[in-house]
């Protein structure tokens, strides 16, 4: 009796510290929040280039996309240059083909993405670990193929030329503000829908078949079809970022569809802090800025950018924001 008795006065205390745990870890996810809003909102103010926090938030919001998927999944992707590419493709071809809205391509390449993302997850979700990055990679490389030689992608000259078009018929996005207001509704939008979705029963559900699968599945849990929600997911949002970005450069290429596309995302998400909501935005800052600042340099920005990563992966095992996290809650 004694001991039930203490082990019940245990768990009593433990709720409230719990319970204090969690409010401090939304109260710093609040006030991070704040801080990445007042950043987007007041670096055009400052004199930062538009175009490049544009592309900033393209970048973060498919880093987001695939640390939905490995951070909270588990599941190492080496494929996700084929949602991101593919999207930018539907998205150009509907504007500039089909004389689409952008609000309209870009929602249409999202959902081209999606679909990709459910067919392909199909057959991927049946492996792990480095099986399943093989085959995403084999699948990723069949798209850019595909991309290659489809003639209605352009071929190594890509979509050029596509019209901004005016938002809900009444915006010109060709307008440097306009552009922006949309780019940063469409990131914040996907932000915070990943947000919602991690903290959701769905994403604890995730979380869960990350940390121990067997045990997940002994709970009465279908893991695979978890996994491939997550990757539907997953690559739906990225050909949101895709569609997004197609629409700002006026471009769709294979730059986007080619391999190390899917090797920058992994970077950016390590780099910024894998399984923490903010670490793939901070990750995505810091390699888009390497690219556009360090551009004189040539191919010497890619020895960089692996100098920066194996420093940072040794500096910073859990990435920049994951120590971060880490030293809070260790002073909390």
């Amino acid at each position: 009796m004694s001991s039930a008795a203490s082990s019940s006065s245990r768990s009593v205390q433990a709720a409230p510290a719990t319970d204090a745990r969690e409010r401090a870890t939304a109260r710093t996810h609040g006030i991070a929040f704040a801080i990445m809003l007042a950043v987007l909102i007041g670096a055009p103010l400052l004199g930062v280039y538009p175009v490049f926090m544009m592309k900033v938030m393209c970048f973060a919001l498919f880093a987001c996309a695939f640390n939905l998927l490995l951070g909270y999944g588990g599941l190492l992707s080496f494929g996700h240059a084929m949602f991101i590419g593919s999207a930018g493709y539907a998205a150009a071809h509907a504007a500039k083909v089909w004389g689409f809205t952008p609000e309209l391509a870009v929602l249409f390449a999202a959902l081209c993405a999606g679909a990709l993302g459910w067919v392909t997850g199909l057959l991927a979700i049946r492996r792990q670990g480095i099986y399943f990055a093989m085959i995403t990679l084999a699948l990723a490389q069949m798209v850019f193929f595909f991309s290659l030689q489809a003639p209605f992608t352009g071929g190594e000259d890509g979509i050029q030329a596509v019209p901004r078009g005016h938002l809900f018929g009444l915006f010109d996005l060709s307008q440097p503000l306009a552009m922006y207001v949309f780019v940063l509704a469409i990131f914040l939008f996907g932000f915070v829908l990943i947000y919602r979705i991690v903290h959701s029963p769905f994403g604890q559900v995730l979380q869960a078949i990350r940390e121990n699968e067997p045990r997940a599945i002994s709970l009465g849990y279908d893991a695979d079809r978890f996994k491939h929600r997550a990757f539907v997911l997953s690559a739906t949002l990225s050909g949101l970022a895709g569609g997004t970005k197609a629409i700002l450069f006026q471009l769709a290429s294979l730059t986007d569809v080619h391999w190390s596309m899917s090797g920058e995302v992994v970077l950016m998400t390590l780099l910024g802090g894998m399984g923490t909501i903010f670490g793939p935005v901070v990750g995505a800052a810091l390699i888009v800025t390497m690219q556009n600042y360090l551009a004189e340099l040539g191919a010497w920005v890619t020895v960089v950018q692996g100098v920066i990563f194996v420093v940072c992966v040794l500096a910073f095992r859990r990435g920049i924001v994951g120590e971060i996290g880490h030293w809070l809650k260790k002073s909390l």
